[in-house]
């Protein structure tokens, strides 16, 4: 699966904090998060994920993320929340 979902987003969360929130709250429709990512930051957020059902996409690096979410630096994990 590519990075167009979350590039043509209507509203999106970018960043460990905001996409934490959102799994929680089950808000989140997809998950994206970087295969060079520090595992501390993104592997209690992909345990909640499997828990509530909510799909995620491994993306090959974090400055490939950070590129689609429209910033400059890397990103670790990102989510969709609304189409």
């Amino acid at each position: 699966m590519s990075l167009e979902r979350l590039l043509s987003a209507r509203k999106r969360t970018v960043g460990a904090k905001q996409t934490q929130k959102a799994v929680e709250k089950s808000q989140a429709k997809i998950v994206y998060w970087a295969a060079d990512a520090d595992g501390r930051v993104v592997d209690p957020i992909l345990r909640i994920c499997f828990s509530k059902n909510i799909p995620h996409v491994k993306v090959d690096s974090m400055k490939e993320l950070g590129k689609a979410c429209g910033i400059e630096v890397g990103c670790a994990i990102a989510s969709v929340t609304e189409d």
